[in-house]
C-alpha cells in the first residue's frame, strides 16, 4: 500500500506562513498592551507559530492507519521519563494502546542572533536524543519496539545565516565540513549527523525568509535533510506500527 504523505509540500508552505504571520502578530499584541520582550522574543512567547506543522503531522497519523491513537499535544501531557533527569517535555507525542509511536519536536531560529543559538539548538538537541534512547534502553517506555524520534527546524533564511562563518579552535583543528560553513550548513551537517549516528529517525532543516509571509516559500538542502524525506519516514514508521495493530 502507498505511503500517504498529505500533499505535504503545499501543507508546509501554508505552515511557514502560518510562522511568519504567528510572529508579526503576537509582536503587535504584546507591543498594543505595553508588553512587548526585547529583540524578537516577543515574536516567540505566544509559543503556537510551528502549529502548522504539527497539523501535518496529525493528518500524517491518520492518513497511514492509527486512526484511533492518542495524538497528545497538550503541555500537561506531553512528558516523557528521562534517564539522566526526570522528565522531558516534548512537542508532540503519538500513544497508541498505550505504546509510544512517536515523538517530535519542532524548533525554530530567526536572526539576528545565530551563533550562540545555533550551538545552544545543536547542544539540545544531541542531549535530548541521547537521554531518550538511554531511557528507551532502560525500558523506560515499557518493552515497545523502537520509536519514531523526529526534529524537525525552521531556519530564516537570510544574509547572515547564509554567510560563511570563521572558527578559532587553537589547539585541533575544526572538522572540514565545517570550515567556512553558513549557519545553515551548519544546520544541514548537525541533521545529517543526528540520523547518521541513530540519535534522531528523521531530522529535516527548512529555510525560510520572512518575505515567505507572502508565498509560505521554503528550501532545503538536500534530500537527506529535506522535508520529503522527513515527511516519508515519518509515514513509513507510522504505517508499520498500523500494520502491527
Amino acid at each position: 500500500m502507498a505511503l500517504f504523505l498529505a500533499n505535504h509540500s503545499t501543507k508546509a508552505s501554508r505552515a511557514i506562513k502560518g510562522f511568519w504571520s504567528g510572529r508579526d502578530e503576537a509582536r503587535l499584541k504584546q507591543a498594543a498592551v505595553g508588553k512587548g520582550d526585547q529583540g524578537e522574543r516577543s515574536a516567540v512567547t505566544a509559543g503556537k507559530n510551528m502549529n502548522g506543522f504539527i497539523s501535518l503531522m496529525e493528518e500524517l497519523v491518520r492518513g497511514n492507519g492509527l486512526k484511533s491513537a492518542d495524538i497528545h499535544l497538550d503541555r500537561r501531557v506531553l512528558t516523557l521519563p528521562g534517564f539522566f533527569r526526570p522528565t522531558k517535555l516534548w512537542d508532540m507525542l503519538v500513544i497508541d494502546r498505550g505504546r509510544l509511536v512517536a515523538a517530535l519536536e519542532f524548533k525554530s531560529q530567526v536572526g539576528p542572533s545565530f551563533g550562540n543559538n545555533c550551538n545552544n539548538r545543536a547542544e539540545e538537541a544531541i542531549g535530548t536524543a541521547h537521554d531518550f534512547w538511554t531511557a528507551y534502553r532502560e525500558r523506560a517506555f515499557g518493552d515497545v519496539p523502537r520509536p519514531f524520534l523526529g526534529w524537525l527546524m525552521l531556519v530564516e533564511d537570510a544574509e547572515a545565516s547564509r554567510t560563511p562563518v570563521r572558527d578559532h579552535s587553537p589547539h585541533f583543528p575544526v572538522f572540514p565540513e565545517f570550515q567556512n560553513a553558513s549557519y545553515l550548513d551548519r544546520y544541514h551537517l548537525l541533521c545529517k549527523k543526528l540520523v547518521h549516528e541513530q540519535l534522531y529517525t528523521s531530522a529535516t532543516v527548512l529555510a525560510s525568509p520572512r518575505s515567505a509571509i507572502k508565498d509560505g516559500r521554503f528550501s532545503c538542502h538536500e534530500d537527506m535533510t529535506s522535508l520529503t524525506s522527513f515527511v516519508s519516514s515519518f509515514a513509513g514508521h507510522i504505517a508499520i506500527a498500523a500494520s502491527g495493530r
